[in-house]
């Protein structure tokens, strides 16, 4: 698995499985949890079983590697993946609770899977994913790899004690942090956002806001929101590589009109284009997010520390979540993330015509406990 190996008492991975059984799902007597892990030492899944038996659950084990996840995707078809739907779907019907950790040493294992049969699988398993989000407590979280550390600038030293530090972090003094700004968001209409190449307004009146606080991903530290479906107008450029489906992708740029994106550009053209043709839903937007995690500041092109950078915002092509929701249905959902920063060219946020945070920092009084010094 990782290049490190765990004792079994690492306290590290105690802290960890405690965290995520305890706080994150908040896992009761007499539930069922399903412990998705994918290229993870076994110290880990142990941790987790043993987490989930204290607090009197069943825990359900599934263990998954991603070279085999890409074979069989690659030679995927119609029988093969309503197959998987329905096995796939009466277990999750089963489970009061979720978590999956990934830990592939490739994050680009997928990039050679033919688009077709990507498109093919991930629209068959959509019921799946959306039962597991709507219907079950859950957390998905990465595992640290010698990768990720590359990708980070780091070394695997000091990656790993940098992951352990930010995914136990306080969550519990960040939730109560959250809270001005969630309630800003969800008596908000009009939005604009501004930044080099970027001049975006939609509205996101009536939709509502949820904070996101450790118990859906770890790391965390975000509010999303999400437009109304045909109010997006103008045009944003993103500022850091994001991967999606194995695919590295740059510099895109996205125009709107009618809430649709009329024109992509970007690395990648060809396959960006693909991917954002893969439903009617993939050209419309399903997520407006601020992030704020003050232990994250610069991309790793792993969307579930980069949607947390602080001083970030992140737009996303495709489905809408059920919390918060523009009434938006896709195969697709692609956080891309663009970082508001000085050292980025900064930018700007305002709610209904009044600045709310400028260059990555909050203005607003009650908004200020969000910023970074504050949340450390």
């Amino acid at each position: 698995m990782s290049a490190v190996a765990y004792a079994m008492n690492d306290p590290r991975i105690q802290k960890l499985a405690d965290l995520l059984i305890n706080y994150s799902c908040d896992l009761q007597k007499g539930e069922r949890i399903l412990l998705d892990l994918i290229d993870v030492p076994d110290e880990m899944g142990v941790a987790l079983i043993r987490a989930a038996r204290a607090a009197g659950a069943t825990p359900i084990a599934e263990v998954r590697h991603s070279r085999l996840s890409r074979e069989l995707q690659r030679g995927t078809d119609v029988d093969h993946a309503n197959t998987v739907r329905d096995i796939e779907l009466a277990r999750m019907k089963k489970m009061q609770a979720y978590v999956a950790i990934r830990g592939a040493h490739n994050a680009s294992e997928s990039s050679d899977v033919p688009a077709d049969r990507l498109q093919l699988y991930s629209k068959t398993l959509r019921p799946v994913l959306n039962y597991r989000v709507n219907k079950t407590k859950w957390c998905v979280l990465r595992w640290p790899t010698p990768s990720m550390a590359q990708a980070a600038n780091m070394s695997t030293e000091a990656f790993e004690d940098f992951y352990f530090n930010v995914c136990t972090m306080d969550y519990r003094k960040m939730a109560k942090s959250m809270e001005p700004l969630t309630k800003r968001m969800s008596k908000a209409d009009k939005v604009r956002l501004v930044a080099p190449n970027t001049d975006l307004r939609f509205s996101i009146k009536g939709i509502g806001a949820k904070p996101c606080e450790g118990t859906r991903n770890i790391p965390d530290g975000e509010v999303f929101s999400c437009p109304v479906k045909d109010s997006v107008e103008g045009t944003i450029t993103f500022n850091t590589p994001t991967l999606y489906a194995g695919t590295k992708f740059e510099n895109i740029q996205l125009e709107f009109k009618k809430g649709k994106i009329v024109r992509a550009t970007g690395s990648n053209e060809k396959r960006l284009n693909e991917i954002l043709d893969t439903d009617a839903g993939a050209r419309y937007i399903g997520e407006f997010s601020l992030g704020f995690n003050p232990y994250i500041q610069n991309p790793m092109c792993d969307i579930l520390f980069d949607e947390k950078i602080a001083g970030s915002l992140h737009f996303t092509p495709g489905q809408a979540y059920e919390d918060c929701d523009n009434g938006n249905r896709s195969a697709v959902h692609w956080d891309m993330v663009l970082i508001q920063r000085p050292e980025w060219g900064g930018g700007e946020v305002w709610f209904d015509g009044e600045l709310i945070r400028k260059d990555g920092r909050f203005l607003p009084k009650d908004l200020q406990g969000l910023n970074p010094e504050k949340l450390r």
